[in-house]
């Protein structure tokens, strides 16, 4: 994965109400970052970096929601 300024990445947040992306990186509740390239989510998603951060199994569906913003 990239080493960039925390304002370069995209937060990914853990609430009580599930995952979520957190473009504004203000949510409340465990937050991981990610680069905004399509190759750090597919390392992230092999070696499930999202789901050992965030101690929560994250379901495909939301990987792919997460792959079409990362493609905006």
């Amino acid at each position: 994965m990239c080493i960039k300024p925390k304002k370069e990445l995209l937060r990914i947040a853990k609430t009580d109400k599930g995952v979520f992306i957190d473009s504004k990186q203000k949510m409340p509740g465990r937050g991981a970052y990610i680069c905004k390239n399509l190759e750090c989510l597919k390392l992230a998603m092999k070696k499930k970096g999202l789901e050992k951060s965030l101690k929560v199994n994250i379901p495909k569906d939301f990987y792919e929601k997460l792959e079409e913003f990362l493609k905006d």
